[in-house]
């Protein structure tokens, strides 16, 4: 019987973003793949509680999570990979973490103490990876420390990962590192030593690797992987080289013909289990050799990070690799729309659909709302969500039925149509961090519209949400007199997905699906756009 109690923790080096939430979910994959249960944990160590009031420039997209986390965008990784829904409690902070502390402190639960970062703090840290990890019941937990080695917002998380393995024993913690080898473009040559001073920093913290990833644009070459060997006193077998893909799909298949799962094994004491990848590997193959071209515009506000909306590109992959489509994104920047940088009959003579991607605030909306007219009359496929429903509405109420000056109260407070207003619930809220309406929620679908056709004929779906604003359900018969009908409800009674007839296409929804998306199981709603593309 395996112990519950198997960790392993993926830190990094070098510099950001060099794909440890990737790594971390394709080693989780590969072990579920061998029959193991496992979750993961992204811890973040900035001080903000969550990543609900952060600007997607500053962090990529908050992911949501079922029970209504505002959580980092690699849960989301995490999620895709497994196939299994997570907790808010998967994404743990400094903010989280000292919060806790300082209210334990406040109550008396430390009477008598000097409270301090050891033993304090990282007993805290300890003591929620072990109950996230029995909680979920995971053979394996897989805690990918964020940022990199060195820094000192990590320094506490890394020295409970240190206590932890000293803890629990060598046979139940595993070290891996991800580093960066950059090749030079002048001599062709991969350069190891920031990958070599990354370990040596981890090391002198008390941290010994027990494989390296290391990250590259080709693969590494035999020199390479002697020094990074030497200097990291581990054997060759145990340095993985994880060069650039078409698709971050490859990745655990790249992991796995290097034999991750043997050094694993080997480390953790799991026995080998019957293996089955070929889901993933027939998913990716279909991934590679889809051929045949669509064009997609993403009109947003912050697409000059696409991250902000990972988990949008990611639905609409899955999506197109169904029908083995090969999506080419357009992205248009909503406030160069607004400015007359872009004129709208460039996206329409350049897509073949378009998302109106969600977001918050005034900046680039009348962009949008001028986009989404000309989609509109030129009957292109649209989707819109969260805050893309909410101005193909304003748009709606605008152009077709004459309401003048028609506007959400979140960008108008003082529209005389407020179309769009703030749900009920959300009048009187003065914390903003994790105060939407959040998580997965019921959508009472109507017989015969495209929204229950999409869903296969199920009265009721749930789909995650993250909104403050919601469709005026007072001016529903006014629209749906022009065509443009709701399709599904909230419990509360507000229009949850609107869809206009006559267009083969043209729906948008308050919901987050793509947070539902997998490779393997597609959403439906993403499924369908991309089908009324072809």
């Amino acid at each position: 019987m395996v112990r519950v109690s198997k960790y392993i923790f993926v830190t990094g080096g070098v510099l950001s973003g060099l794909g440890k939430g990737v790594t971390s979910a394709s080693i989780g994959l590969l072990l579920k793949s061998s029959g193991y249960s496992v979750t993961a944990i992204k811890i973040d160590p900035y001080v903000n509680v969550d990543a609900g009031t952060m600007n997607p420039y500053m962090h990529g997209e908050v992911f949501v999570t079922e029970d209504g986390g505002e959580t980092d965008l690699d849960i989301g990784h995490y999620e895709r990979f497994l196939g299994i829904n997570l907790s808010k409690r998967n994404n743990i902070t400094t903010g989280k973490i000292y919060l806790t502390v300082i209210q334990k402190e406040r109550k008396g639960d430390y009477l008598g103490q000097t409270v301090q970062i050891i033993p304090h703090v990282t007993d805290e840290i300890k003591q929620e990876i072990k109950e996230i990890s029995l909680e979920q019941g995971a053979d394996v937990t897989i805690v990918e420390i964020g940022g990199t080695v060195g820094d000192i917002e990590s320094l506490p998380f890394l020295e409970a990962a240190r206590q932890l393995f000293l803890e629990e024993g060598t046979e139940n913690v595993m070290f891996v590192h991800v580093v960066l080898v950059p090749k030079l473009s002048v001599t062709g040559e991969l350069k190891t030593k920031p990958a070599q001073h990354s370990i040596q920093e981890l090391r002198r913290i008390g941290i010994q690797p027990d494989l390296i990833v290391a990250r590259a644009t080709v693969p590494l070459d035999r020199e390479a992987k002697r020094k990074l060997s030497l200097h990291g006193s581990l054997p060759e077998e145990a340095i993985l080289s994880n060069p650039d893909v078409r698709t971050v799909y490859e990745v655990p298949i790249i992991l796995n013909n290097q034999g991750i799962l043997n050094i694993i094994s080997r480390k953790l004491n799991l026995p080998v289990r019957n293996f089955d990848l070929t889901p993933w590997e027939d998913f990716v193959k279909k991934f590679l050799n889809s051929s045949r071209p669509i064009k997609i515009g993403m009109i947003g506000k912050y697409t000059k990070l696409r991250d902000s909306y990972i988990s949008i590109v990611e639905a609409v992959r899955h999506a197109a690799t169904h029908h083995l489509l090969k999506p080419e994104f357009l992205w248009y920047e909503s406030t160069d729309i607004e400015e007359e940088r872009i004129n709208p009959d460039e996206i329409i003579n350049s897509v073949d659909g378009a998302i109106i991607l969600p977001g918050f605030g005034k900046r680039g909306v009348e962009g949008k709302i001028m986009a989404i007219r000309a989609l509109r009359e030129a009957k292109k496929p649209v989707l819109g969500i969260c805050f893309g429903l909410q101005l193909m509405v304003v748009e709606f109420a605008r152009n077709v039925l004459g309401l003048r000056d028609a506007h959400s109260t979140e960008v108008n407070p003082s529209t005389p149509h407020p179309v769009v207003d703030l749900l009920s619930m959300q009048k009187g809220v003065v914390f903003k961090g994790g105060t939407m309406r959040l998580g997965a929620l019921p959508i009472k679908l109507v017989r015969g519209t495209k929204a229950y056709e999409i869903y296969g004929g199920r009265e009721t779906v749930f789909e995650r949400h993250r909104h403050r604003y919601q469709v005026n359900p007072k001016y529903l018969s006014r629209f749906e007199s022009a065509g443009m009908i709701s399709s599904g409800f909230s419990p509360e009674g507000f229009p949850e997905i609107m869809e206009l007839k006559g267009n083969s296409f043209y729906l948008g929804t308050q919901a987050h699906p793509e947070f539902k998306s997998r490779p393997l199981n597609p959403a439906p709603i993403f499924e369908a756009f991309i089908r009324a593309t072809m």
